[in-house]
């Protein structure tokens, strides 16, 4: 709240004014270069990742079901790689984690979904070296 010239003038005296705060931390954020996204469609890869994770945990006890709807996600995924929508980086990101819930034994399965660098973004398959 800022003083009264009445209240500045009877405190400091007369002729005197009050400085008030030169800066305000909650100003307007700067502009960036980015673009926005004009696609509402257009999905980037943490929403797809985050989706399985959702399918994979909401069917934890029913690794069948799971299964089923990751299918279902890899023709999504083909159709959005093939219509652009999805790079050619990402979907191998995606059809990577999917090869390893989908050929994982039951009892694997929950490792997998508790194995949190698995859901990250950038995450990379082990190379097995059994030659």
């Amino acid at each position: 709240m800022k003083p009264s010239y009445t209240y500045v003038q009877n405190v400091l005296g007369k002729g005197h004014c009050l400085k008030t705060m030169g800066w305000w931390p909650f100003g307007r954020k700067a502009k960036t270069n980015r673009r926005p996204i004009d696609d509402p469609l257009l999905k980037d890869n943490r929403i797809l990742i985050s989706e399985l994770r959702d399918v994979c945990e909401l069917n934890f006890d029913n690794p069948a079901e799971a299964r089923r709807e990751i299918r279902r996600m890899q023709v999504e995924w083909s159709d959005a790689a093939r219509d652009g929508i999805l790079s050619d980086i990402n979907r191998s990101g995606l059809d990577a984690r999917a090869f390893r819930l989908l050929t994982c034994e039951d009892t694997e399965w929950v490792i997998w979904l508790d194995n949190l660098e698995f859901w990250k973004p950038g995450w990379k398959p082990e190379t097995d070296d059994e030659d």
